[in-house]
């Protein structure tokens, strides 16, 4: 059962802090991000961030108006290359090989929620420009493990600021809509249903409609 006071899921290290200010000017002056929804987020208890995928920048635009750390799944490779290793690890990335077996990313997804992480998760398994593409189905299995809440998220525009194939991030408007809580009451509830998809189609659909949400706002925004 994940610990509301553990640490350190609750605080930011010297490296995510000297990271997120350069971060957060980048966001602010030349590709203005825009977040809304914020208060959903338990200050003090482990969750799991559920999110559509545009592009490389998304881990960073979930995490960078926080005032507490986001942990990510990556593949390994990225922990050997020199200096972005050391910052994967120091940021509380978790490595993840592609020749490891499905239940050993969701251990490492379960005890970083058990230490009082909030956990990021990008199920499309790709990035997607347009519309949400399908959810993969193993989140269920870290839900069923972890009870904790499950906080969908839309973002719309991170696929115009740096598309795929591009060589450096483009000056446009991004904005990320956090929603309400999924409890882990509506979690298990679901997760009973005859059909085993409920409750990936329902969570599929709660980011669906933050991410009209996200795209409407974008689009109608003069900043």
């Amino acid at each position: 059962m994940p610990t509301a006071t553990a640490e350190p899921g609750l605080k930011r290290n010297l490296v995510w802090r000297i990271i997120q200010f350069p971060v957060s000017v980048l966001f602010r002056v030349w590709s203005p991000l825009k977040v809304q929804g914020l208060e959903h987020i338990d200050p003090k208890r482990p969750g799991l961030l559920i999110s559509n995928h545009q592009s490389f920048l998304d881990p960073l635009l979930l995490a960078v108006r926080m005032v507490r750390p986001v942990s990510y799944l990556a593949r390994d490779g990225l922990f050997r290359v020199p200096i972005l290793g050391w910052v994967l690890r120091s940021t509380y990335v978790m490595p993840i090989s592609r020749t490891a077996t499905r239940s050993a990313t969701i251990r490492s997804a379960v005890e970083r929620l058990d230490r009082g992480f909030l956990v990021g998760i990008f199920p499309e398994g790709t990035r997607n420009t347009g519309e949400v593409g399908d959810f993969r189905p193993g989140m269920t299995a870290i839900l069923r493990r972890s009870r904790v809440p499950v906080y969908p998220v839309g973002i719309s525009g991170a696929d115009k600021v740096w598309p795929r194939g591009g060589w450096f991030i483009r000056p446009r408007r991004i904005r990320v809509v956090f929603g309400s809580p999924i409890t882990p009451e509506q979690v298990e509830s679901l997760s009973q249903s005859e059909r085993k998809s409920d409750l990936v189609e329902y969570i599929r659909s709660r980011v669906v409609e933050l991410h009209e949400q996200a795209r409407s706002t974008n689009d109608g925004s003069k900043s």
